[in-house]
Formats: structure tokens, C-alpha cells, sequence
């Protein structure tokens, strides 16, 4: 029998509410029993004095570029990275090349996750075939197959009839619908947040509206078919405002903020540098400090990385040619700690259940998020005393681009435990 014994951390787990120092004893993958002073024979003690343990983090939103372009990451250094960072489940998004739209390819990132056994991937399945809004995807049986969401994530469904259709099936397969928010009539060739600023520096603006009237549909389509509604990186106060309207009607709607709206605003791009480049863009700080305000009031459920990697060739590009995306899977967890707990703008309680009961109970992944007796032995052990410096050496990802590459952050997940298996970092 495989046991650990992990003494004296001080627990913070929402799912659970326990809050406090407390030992944890796992056996065979599963937590057996969660209290003070255990005793155990016969197993690896692992010492957490002055140290955090969390339930393992969910990811509701990756891009781990795999099939296709595995030149910027694949299923083995993203789920590795996740690792890395305490994520021990991730979702994949289905924008790859091609598309993940069958059953055949959801299968494939399954099966890869499971040869590569670390953070489990679950694919999210593309809402329309080959990602192009025209003809709804073959839903019932990528769900068959395993996919646990279904997201043209990178585009919007523009078609209401087939996002009609989308939410109508994810009450008959048990899913979720996961919307990329973005009229891309309104935004068009955007690269920036459309304000004085981004006319100041002559790049062409995506309007708040370009987002927000997009959810305003997609919640009243949830609201005609009783369909399940994630909102993917909500970026604006229009939106959250909107989806908190949404809850309070009792619609089943459900939101996601990313990091770098939450730490990063749209001044960061007065110096050029693409890596601030994302999609929906960095936002005002008035966007930024609402986005706080509602994740802790719960209007939004869930921080989300929308870990994007590409190779550093193509970030390096000017300006307008370079790709959106940020990374965050080594290190999300430890900048949150840096810029919002450390900073209090966000309380600790708050940021762990964004990232654990949030998600689990979102995608129905009722095994884990939690450190309660019988779950999964997915566990994050983190050092608030240790600094980590982002570097080459330190990323598992195959990717650089983030705008902390060089910097130090307070706080590092030391150890990550996935079904029991521990990883060392």
C-alpha cells in the first residue's frame, strides 16, 4: 500500500472549508483522512511546516497546441508545465490545426495525456465543424468519447441558431458551452483595447462592445434553452455587469477570468512589446479592478490561465504581425500570490476556490477540487517564503512568452501531487 503522510501544513481548502493546520493522509491515490496529529506507519512523511497545502488546481482553459503545432507546445510540456505550476487537470482548447471536431481526435488527446502521465488533459471539443460556425459538430459523440466542454474558442458562433442548437444539446449530453465572446464585426483587426490610448498609439482598437454584446446573446440564448453558458476570459465591466444579471435571474451562467486581466492593463502596451498582446485585449484598470470586485462577490467563478505559447520567433515579430497570447502554467499561481494576495486586491480563499471547487464543480469533476475524505489525492504544496525568477530554466513550457520572463515572484509550489504521485520541484 502506497501511503504519504503530510504533517503540520496549514490547509486552505473552500471545497471542504477546512482552513487551518492540519495532516492529510493519502493511501493508493485517494485521501483517506484529513486531522490533526496523525499517526501512520509505513509512510512517507513529507514535512509542511510554514507551508500552504491546496486541493490541485483545474485549468479550465489551456492551448497546448497539440496536433498541429507542436512546435510552440505539446500535450507533454504543457502537461508537465501544468504540473509544474500545481495544476494537476487542465482543459485543452480545440483551436489547433486541425481542429479537435471528432471523436477520433478526442480520443488522441486522451490517450496522450495518459501516455504522458502528468497533469490529466481533458479536450474540449470544438461547438461547429473545422471550427467555422457553419455546421454543428458530431457534440454526442465527442462527449461519448470523452470531451468534458465544447468551445470554437478563437472565434465566436456567430450563427444564433447553431449556438441555439449548441446549448440545447448541452443539457441532453450533460456539458457546457464555452463561449469566445467576440463580435468580430466590431473587432476586426484589433490589436488593442479601442480607447484614447490605443488611437494615441495608433493601434486599431477592439471596442468593449465587441465582447459584451456577444454576451448579451449568448445569455439570452441560455436563457430560451435552459442550456449551460461558461463565458471564456471575461475582460470588461460591461460583461461581468451583464453576468451578474444573468446569475441573479437564475440562468445557468458561469464566467472565467484570466490572470493577465487581472494583474496587467492596457498602459502595459505603451512600450510595443507584443507580448502584452492578447485576445480580448488588456482592458483599462477601472475593467481590471471590477474583474476583482466580482470574483470575489462570485459573479465570476473561475480564474482561467488561456495559457497561449508560441514560439519566440513569432512573438519577437512587430507589433501587428505577432500572435496574441501569454503564457501562465508554471507560474500562474505564484504571480497571483505576488500581485493580488501579497497586494491584497484578492484574499487567498478566494483565489483557491476560483481555482479548484470553481472549475470542478462547473464541468462536473466531482473526484476532485477538494481535499475532503475519498477524493483524489491531487494536492499543491506551496512555499510563500520561496522566490522563483522566470527563466529558461525554470519554465517547463516550451514557450517564453510572458512579460514576467526575468522577474522574480514571491511564492513557489514545491511540490505537486497528482493521484498520489508525487512530483518534487
Amino acid at each position: 500500500m502506497n501511503r504519504i503522510l503530510i504533517k503540520n501544513g496549514h490547509i486552505v481548502d473552500p471545497g471542504s472549508g477546512k482552513d487551518g493546520v492540519l495532516d492529510i493522509l493519502v493511501e493508493d491515490g485517494k485521501i483517506r483522512e484529513v486531522n490533526r496529529n496523525l499517526k501512520v506507519e509505513n509512510a512517507r512523511v513529507i514535512d509542511c511546516t510554514g507551508k500552504y497545502v491546496f486541493p490541485g488546481f483545474i485549468d479550465m482553459h489551456t492551448h497546448l497546441r497539440e496536433p498541429g503545432e507542436e512546435y510552440k507546445e505539446d500535450i507533454s510540456t504543457g502537461s508537465n508545465a501544468a504540473l509544474h505550476g500545481g495544476f494537476t487537470t487542465v482543459l485543452a482548447m480545440p483551436n489547433t490545426k486541425p481542429p479537435i471536431d471528432s471523436r477520433g481526435l478526442v480520443e488522441f488527446v486522451i490517450r496522450r495525456s495518459k501516455e504522458e502521465k502528468k497533469s490529466e488533459v481533458f479536450p474540449v471539443g470544438a461547438i461547429t465543424k473545422g471550427r467555422e460556425g457553419r455546421e454543428l459538430a458530431e457534440i454526442g459523440d465527442m462527449r461519448e468519447g470523452g470531451a468534458i466542454a465544447f468551445s470554437d474558442d478563437g472565434d465566436w458562433v456567430k450563427n444564433s441558431s447553431i449556438m441555439r442548437r449548441a446549448l440545447e444539446y448541452s443539457k441532453i449530453f450533460h456539458t457546457v458551452i464555452i463561449s469566445h465572446a467576440e463580435d468580430p464585426d466590431l473587432s476586426r483587426l484589433g490589436v488593442a483595447n479601442e480607447s484614447a490610448l490605443s488611437y494615441k498609439l495608433g493601434l486599431r482598437g477592439k471596442p468593449k462592445e465587441s465582447e459584451y454584446i456577444a454576451i448579451f446573446r449568448d445569455i439570452a440564448l441560455s436563457r430560451l434553452t435552459g442550456g449551460r453558458l461558461h463565458i471564456a476570459h471575461v475582460s470588461t465591466k460591461e460583461s461581468a455587469q451583464l453576468i451578474k444579471m444573468a446569475k441573479e435571474e437564475g440562468l445557468p451562467v458561469t464566467a472565467e477570468v484570466t490572470p493577465h486581466h487581472l494583474i496587467f492593463t492596457e498602459e502595459n502596451l505603451e512600450i510595443f512589446d507584443p507580448v502584452y498582446k492578447v485576445n480580448p485585449p488588456l482592458r483599462k484598470n477601472e475593467d481590471r479592478e471590477f474583474l476583482i470586485e466580482a470574483l470575489k462577490e462570485g459573479v465570476i467563478d473561475v480564474i482561467a490561465t488561456d495559457h497561449a505559447p508560441h514560439a519566440s520567433f513569432e512573438k519577437e515579430d512587430e507589433f501587428l504581425a505577432a500572435p496574441f497570447g501569454m503564457i501562465w502554467l508554471d507560474f500562474a499561481f505564484s504571480a497571483l500570490y505576488t500581485f493580488l494576495i501579497q497586494k491584497n486586491k484578492l484574499d487567498l480563499k478566494t483565489v483557491i476556490q476560483s481555482l479548484t471547487t470553481g472549475p470542478s464543480k462547473i464541468l462536473g469533476l466531482d473526484d476532485r477540487g477538494s481535499l475532503e475524505k475519498g477524493k483524489r489525492a491531487d494536492i499543491v504544496i506551496f512555499d510563500p517564503e520561496k522566490d522563483i525568477e522566470i527563466t529558461r530554466n525554470f519554465l517547463k513550457s516550451k514557450a517564453k512568452n510572458t512579460p514576467l520572463f526575468g522577474n522574480k515572484l514571491k511564492g513557489k509550489v514545491i511540490i505537486t501531487i497528482k493521484e498520489g504521485e508525487v512530483f518534487e520541484w
